[in-house]
Formats: C-alpha cells, structure tokens, sequence
C-alpha cells in the first residue's frame, strides 16, 4: 500500500499522516507526501514529492505505484491559483489515476461550502442529497466543482472513488480564537467588524464571545469536525466496501447552537457574550449515512470541543499561524 496524500502539511495532512504511521492497520503501507510551499520530515516510511498539482508532470511523478490517494489540497479564496489548483490540479491527478495499473481507491476531502452551510435556508437536514449551491467566492465554486469531477470520472471511468465533505475543520484552540474579537481571529464572521470599535476591543479583553444570531433571531447553529473525528473517518474510508463512489458527511452529530455555546462558557468559565445578528440561515449536516455505512462515529461534541480549546497550551514553538485568506 501506497498512499499518496495532498495537502499533507495542511491541518488535516499533518493528522492523517500521523494516525496512518500509529495505526496497525496500515503498519506496512508507505505515505508519498506532496508538498508545494511547505515541507514535511521523510523517513523510512515517508517520501516526499515537492511541486503543484496544477501542473501536469508533478501529478504525473506522484502517482507512480501508488495504490491509494487522499487529496486534500485545496485552496481558499485566491481567485489568481484556485482554478488551477483545485479544478486543474484534481484533473489531472484523476487522469493518472485512471490509467494507473496500481490505482485502487481516490478520496477527497469535500466540504460544506459546496452546498452553501448558513448562506441559505435548508428546510431539513443537509444531507448527501442535498443539491450543490456555492455561495458567492471562489472557494465555495471550487468545492462544487471538486466533488462534481470526482462523482462523474466515477461514473465515467467506474474508479473507486469516495467523498467525505467536511465543515469547518478544528484543532487545538481553533475554536477559542474563532469566537475572538480581537485582530487574532480565526476565519470568519470578523467579530470586531460587526461592533463598535470600542466595544470590540474590550470583548476581546474580557473575553466575550458572540452570541450568533440567525436570520429568524435564533441562536445560529452551525456544523464543525474536530479534525481527530475528521482522520477518522478517513482511516475508516480507506479500502471500505461500502464506500466506494459514496458521498459522506462528516460532522459532530449535533451543529454547534451558539446560544448553549454562550451558556457553557458562562456557566463554566464566567464569560460573558453579547448578541451579534447576522442574515445567516441555522442548519443541521446529517451524518447518519456515514454512521451507518462505514461504522463511524464522531468523538467531540459541544463541550469537548470548547473544553479542549481553552484548556489548550500553545507551544513558543508552536505560534498561531493563518496560512491562507478566507
């Protein structure tokens, strides 16, 4: 087994990484990293295959020999490489794949920008039969027109292909400083954009957080995967037989509800919050099929996913670094 994975210096990459080399499953499968800016440590069992997928030889020259591909490169809102990134690059990565002779099984990392998350209203849960609707940017587009390659070369070709589509992914203290109003946030809503410049910089001294708001007045739920779970369900995925040309969603079982969020917090750490409307829409990612055909489960929930972002100790070695916009 040889497994190439894309993105591999990515949040996600560096995980699955580690959880193919500590599990006994994979004892004797070998990982082909492939890097573009960043470089990760080869050893006895890792190689690494530096350049981008935009371009074909580069594709060309990590599929050699390789058995299985996860791809998770991607790209966020950068409208000068998305397209050659994550439309060219996909491309032709699944043409060598095709007209491999080791070729067994194609993954992609999917997520719920293809299907619009809070952007629009969903009568019901989102599940795998919900339609494909990019909110406005690149990156949604791109992620639309990832899963769509990777269903119809499926179809085409009959690949054992497979899709797990994610939400906001987490890690470490991810969650805390996604809630921050403060110039260090983590992705998006930009809380300090949304207050008055001076209330902002005291919510981030005291360490309030936003109470989201839908577009009802609710409090807003949104889905979000630790990235733990997310590997997981990778590591289940690889060589399944009940995934193969299979879409999953992969999430907490329940959306986070930023009104229980702001109630934990309060009652465990004496933080206050402070109403923030929005235009946003609640939703609910259903994953039962995911439950129910690849025997996986989802570890964190809402108080494990707070709990292990404020008791998290970040490193000097280790500093909060955003590599991308968006």
């Amino acid at each position: 087994m040889l497994i190439l994975v894309t993105g591999a210096t990515g949040k996600v990459g560096q995980h699955l990484i580690a959880g193919l080399l500590d599990d006994p499953r994979f004892s004797k499968a070998r990982i082909r990293a492939l890097c573009h800016n960043r470089l990760c440590a080869e050893t006895d069992r890792v190689e690494v295959v530096r350049g981008t997928i935009a371009e074909r030889d580069v594709a060309a020259r990590a599929l050699v020999a390789v058995t299985h591909v996860v791809h998770l490169a991607t790209c966020k809102e950068t409208p000068d490489s998305v397209m050659d990134v994550t439309v060219k690059g996909l491309f032709w990565l699944l043409e060598e794949f095709r007209v491999s002779e080791t070729a067994r099984q194609f993954i992609l990392l999917g997520g719920d920008a293809g299907i619009g998350h809070f952007h629009y209203r969903h009568d019901g849960p989102v599940t795998e039969a919900t339609p494909h609707r990019a909110y406005p940017g690149c990156y949604a587009l791109s992620k639309v027109l990832e899963e769509v390659m990777l269903e119809q070369y499926g179809i085409q070709y009959g690949l054992n292909t497979c899709c797990l589509r994610a939400p906001w992914i987490m890690e470490k203290d991810d969650f805390k400083y996604s809630l921050s109003f403060g110039d260090d946030v983590f992705g998006g809503p930009v809380w300090k954009d949304l207050v008055p410049e001076v209330d902002a910089r005291r919510y981030a001294s005291e360490g309030t957080v936003p109470l989201l708001r839908d577009a009802d007045g609710q409090p807003l739920k949104r889905n979000f995967v630790h990235v733990d779970d997310l590997v997981s369900a990778i590591l289940a995925a690889i060589d399944h037989p009940r995934a193969v040309r299979q879409l999953f969603n992969i999430s907490m079982d329940r959306p986070i509800d930023y009104g229980e969020l702001a109630a934990y917090l309060a009652r465990t750490r004496g933080l206050a919050s402070v109403d923030i409307p929005s235009r946003f829409h609640s939703n609910w990612m259903d994953n039962s099929k995911a439950k129910y055909l690849l025997g996986w489960r989802p570890d964190y929930g809402l108080e494990k996913l707070i709990d292990s972002a404020w008791q998290y100790e970040r490193s000097e070695e280790d500093p909060r670094i955003v590599w991308y916009p968006g």
